[in-house]
């Protein structure tokens, strides 16, 4: 999920270091966009064998993403199965502050068998501070506010997308999510490598941030059938 040029850069440079451990392999394909992507021709992205989508849906508490309804209606008439997700800015508000922002703005979740549940994406500050000024510890108990609200109000917990160097960084490498949130893992390589700790697997994997279709190119780790089940909760 590129947040800007410098989140890029950072990102590429991090994810070279990660050590190879599991193959990729042909399961069903998905992308994650925002504004940036602009208008997306959806119909032709489901032709090309896409079966999901995450689209941005805001920011911190003072942005939402201008494309997010188009997008999130597109993915829906085009019969993908699709998902918010949230740019956490964790110097700025709590993560229930945040949470619940995402909830009010697109990041809510039904069992309806065509709604992912909502993504938290944690990683690289834009504003180059590391770790956003937080220690380890406050970092996992930021995380683990925003989890806690939005399991409550929606009965699942949300996905945490990140790389395994900024979670370890960053949190300390807590295996404190690994029992309770799904994982989408960045790693641009032609295999995943090493998970943040707890996390026998990911669920997603952010592979590429180019690719045949608009945003960043994912995979999920299972079967379709796999992938409607994560839908129902």
């Amino acid at each position: 999920m590129r947040y800007s040029a410098l989140s890029s850069l950072l990102l590429t440079a991090a994810l070279a270091v990660a050590s190879p451990t599991v193959v990729k392999r042909a399961n069903p394909q998905g992308i994650d966009i925002s504004n940036y992507q602009g208008t997306v021709d959806f119909n032709t992205v489901k032709a090309n064998g896409v079966s999901f989508v995450y689209i941005k849906a805001t920011e911190g508490t003072t942005f939402i993403d201008s494309y997010f309804s188009s997008h999130y209606v597109g993915a829906t008439n085009a019969g993908l199965i699709r998902g918010a997700y949230h740019f956490a800015h964790p110097d700025s508000s709590s993560g229930a502050t945040q949470a619940n922002y995402f909830l009010a703005h697109g990041g809510g979740w039904s069992s309806d068998g065509i709604t992912l549940p909502g993504a938290l994406d944690i990683e690289y500050n834009p504003s180059g501070a590391e770790c956003y000024g937080l220690s380890a510890s406050s970092m996992v108990s930021w995380i683990r506010d925003f989890s806690n609200t939005y399991q409550s109000a929606t009965g699942v917990y949300p996905v945490i997308y990140t790389t395994t160097d900024w979670w370890t960084t960053c949190t300390g490498n807590s295996a404190s999510f690994a029992s309770t949130n799904p994982l989408w893992i960045a790693h641009y390589a032609s295999s995943i490598g090493t998970l943040p700790a707890g996390w026998a697997y990911t669920t997603f994997w952010q592979y590429a941030d180019s690719g045949a279709d608009p945003g960043d190119q994912d995979e999920f780790n299972g079967s379709l059938q796999g992938l409607k089940n994560l839908a129902l909760g």
